[in-house]
């Protein structure tokens, strides 16, 4: 990672600020620990399509401008920015307290997401193997899971997934919304090429793992043009279902958005901001359930019907609620407490 100034946005749960009147130093990777007590954490939102997630990391080394989860670190006093790139926080713990859960007689077995807001396959699971030891636990436990992430990382765990495939239930989604390689890496710019991902999902779909693509977000005048090609793409490479969500700029992100856009893509990006209002009634963003994930207006129905015409044609399935996949194929009971499985 490329030496970057510190520049965060003002944090408006602080009670001060720190501006800088010479040389602004460099954002310098920090390693935070979070013992928290519980692990995993309810979603109740109408337009996420699970109830349980567990996220091992927050903050983010992928360092993608368009990342909704950015206002998340203003809460532990952090800033959006490059904080949120560099400062991260690890649960050290959360396979022992996912365990906990899961031995609750409340515990119903429900399907897990792992990267509800952070990327659990980020380049910190490599050597902290966080993300791998709760898989291996919802093994143990046979509880569903659902993955989406854009790590190739996540190839290092075939057995466990194979595993969690073959005993319980398990989908990943590969997140892929932009197919130029030069565009993908100005917006997200510590992450697999497009072509790098595209062979994750190759290499999952051989493993009999399900796996889908999610085209996220769509960026109205940058990469919605992308979008029959990445859908095209990750069908050939193996990939059964979609989905894709409008690109959200909750709080903070929007100053991290626009000054990475205007940085790497200058000559696209008043455009770029030009269409992204002409979805969200003439804003940058839009909080309403069940309209920001979508949007609304003429361009943005565009976008929806593009979407499913083409993974239509091509035969990618787009449902993916977890609620909905569980209703195709029920899980199983967990299993008790202490049984092995091969992969340990």
């Amino acid at each position: 990672m490329k030496p970057r100034p510190v520049s965060n946005p003002p944090n408006p749960w602080d009670t001060t600020a720190v501006e800088y009147l010479e040389e602004i130093p460099p954002a310098k990777l920090e390693v935070l620990e979070d013992h928290s007590r519980e692990v995993l954490g309810r979603n109740d939102s109408p337009d996420v399509g699970f109830t349980w997630s567990v996220n091992p990391y927050r903050g983010c080394l992928h360092a993608c401008a368009y990342c909704y989860a950015r206002p998340y670190h203003e809460y532990l006093g952090f800033g959006a920015g490059t904080d949120f790139e560099t400062k991260l926080v690890v649960k050290p713990k959360a396979a022992e307290l996912l365990r906990a859960a899961f031995e609750r007689k409340s515990w119903k077995g429900e399907s897990v997401a792992f990267s509800g807001v952070t990327d659990c396959y980020q380049p910190l699971e490599a050597s902290l193997r966080l993300t791998r030891a709760c898989l291996e636990v919802c093994a143990e436990y046979r509880n569903p899971v659902g993955i989406i992430t854009k790590g190739p990382l996540i190839e290092r765990d075939l057995d466990v997934l194979t595993t969690l495939a073959q005993e319980a239930r398990l989908s990943v989604y590969i997140t892929l919304p932009f197919h130029d390689e030069q565009v993908a890496r100005a917006m997200e710019p510590y992450v697999a090429t497009p072509r790098r991902r595209l062979q994750t999902v190759e290499r999952l779909a051989a493993a009999g793992i399900t796996v889908g693509v999610a085209v996220a977000p769509v960026i109205p005048g940058l990469n919605d043009e992308d979008m029959v090609r990445v859908l095209t793409a990750a069908r050939e490479a193996g990939a059964t279902r979609a989905f894709y969500t409008l690109l959200r700029l909750p709080g903070p992100v929007q100053a991290v958005f626009e000054e990475r856009l205007r940085e790497k893509l200058p000559l696209r990006a008043e455009r770029v901001l030009h269409r992204i209002r002409e979805t969200r009634g003439g804003e940058l963003n839009d909080a309403r359930f069940r309209v920001r994930m979508r949007g609304e207006g003429l361009y943005a129905d565009t976008i929806h019907k593009l979407f499913h015409t083409t993974a239509r044609r091509v035969g990618l399935n787009t449902t993916w609620s977890m609620e909905e996949e569980e209703k195709e194929s029920p899980f199983r009971r967990p299993m008790k407490p202490g049984t092995q499985l091969s992969f340990f």
